[in-house]
């Protein structure tokens, strides 16, 4: 299935493009939603917050006119994100039985704790665009939504402290300390497949006969199961916020 739908999305593209009646080029920017528990984990552990996966994207959309005021779009977008962090609250040792996390509030530590989490999504999308002035007009908002097959991939790779396995460290000080072991991790589940949905609304202002400048707001809804390292875990979010401009050009 895996090796079937890039052939059956790369037809799916030769065929807008051919067909198309408009086609757009998108600055974006998206914003995570992030609301699942191994965004939590990693948010509430590691030194890098939400705002630190946010990011950047390049867009393109095919659109062909049904009629004056509606339109079919088919596009294409991507983002991906890795981001190094150390753990917030433990730093690390080393000893004959392997290496441990410290709580930081009352050790040094011999090292930091650190991994890196990756995430990555591109949405194949079509819908139905509503302009309720026409493409011909000077400036119209429109709207509209539709459904998108989300290519996506996480990635952890790096230290990962296991606070289900506690031992004890009887310190001259402080007594009975609670550590936790530490394990290289390399975990990834890459090229996943899930179905969501998307709404968008926007403003077009025209320039010129067959040009255009769009300012987009987009908000796209999907979870998907993780696998592969992943197991455990509830279903991941990657839905978020989309905000882009672009030059849409009319054939």
């Amino acid at each position: 299935m895996k090796k079937i739908l890039p052939l059956l999305i790369g037809i799916l593209f030769i065929h807008s493009f051919i067909f198309a009646d408009a086609i757009s080029i998108r600055l974006g920017y998206f914003v995570p939603r992030a609301k699942s528990d191994l965004w939590d984990i990693e948010f509430e552990n590691m030194d890098f917050t939400h705002a630190n996966y946010q990011n950047s994207t390049l867009g393109f959309v095919y659109e062909k006119y049904l009629a004056s005021q509606l339109s079919l779009v088919v596009g294409l977008d991507g983002y991906s994100k890795n981001r190094a962090g150390f753990y917030k609250d433990y730093v690390g040792y080393s000893f004959a039985e392997g290496d441990f996390a410290f709580p930081a509030k009352h050790y040094r530590g011999a090292f930091a704790i650190s991994h890196v989490f990756g995430v990555s999504i591109t949405p194949i999308m079509a819908g139905l665009k509503l302009i309720p002035l026409g493409y011909r007009a000077s400036f119209s908002p429109y709207f509209g939504g539709g459904l998108g097959l989300y290519i996506w991939s996480v990635r952890l790779q790096g230290d990962m402290i296991d606070f289900s396995d506690p031992w004890i460290y009887d310190d001259p000080s402080l007594g009975e300390v609670d550590i936790y072991p530490i394990y290289p991790t390399n975990a990834r589940d890459d090229n996943n497949f899930s179905f969501g949905y998307y709404a968008f609304g926007g403003l077009m202002f025209r320039i010129a006969q067959r040009m255009a400048i769009e300012v987009e707001f987009r908000y796209n809804n999907l979870k998907g199961t993780l696998k592969e390292g992943f197991e455990g875990f509830e279903p991941f979010d990657l839905g978020g916020y989309q905000f882009s401009v672009g030059l849409n050009y009319r054939f």
